[in-house]
């Protein structure tokens, strides 16, 4: 079973760009998988979810897509820096994928050979290896 871990940029993706990620994710992962956020991703979108800006209500609705008991997303502790600990995470977890558009998470990723998931031209999500 591949684990896909979701980053803070990734889960504001469906306001921002109108995109069913998790649509997205059944096209491009073939294999059984569980979706994890990491306790730094929630903290992270409480932080923007404030006031009526763009960044904060689409950091709300990440938070309520979390929440959704249907999807069976896992919460997992994390600590320090959240690309850190992604990093971390994906490398001591072979066959993890991970879910953002992070420029230099993506970068950091590649030197590990470790899969991304990011969004592609505005309108639908891409694996790359």
């Amino acid at each position: 079973m591949k684990t896909l871990i979701l980053d803070t940029n990734f889960l504001m993706i469906p306001h921002q760009h109108r995109v069913d990620i998790f649509r997205e994710i059944e096209r491009i992962i073939v294999a059984r998988y569980e979706l994890l956020v990491p306790t730094g991703v929630i903290e992270e979108l409480q932080g923007i979810q404030g006031g009526g800006s763009a960044d904060g209500i689409a950091a709300k609705v990440a938070l309520q897509l979390i929440d959704d008991r249907d999807r069976h997303i896992r919460t997992i502790h994390s600590h320090g820096d959240v690309d850190d600990f992604i990093l971390e995470f994906a490398v001591d977890n072979m066959g993890s994928v991970v879910c953002t558009n992070d420029k230099e998470l993506k970068r950091r990723l590649r030197k590990y050979r470790i899969p991304v998931v990011h969004l592609r031209g505005k309108n639908r999500l891409e694996l790359i290896n």
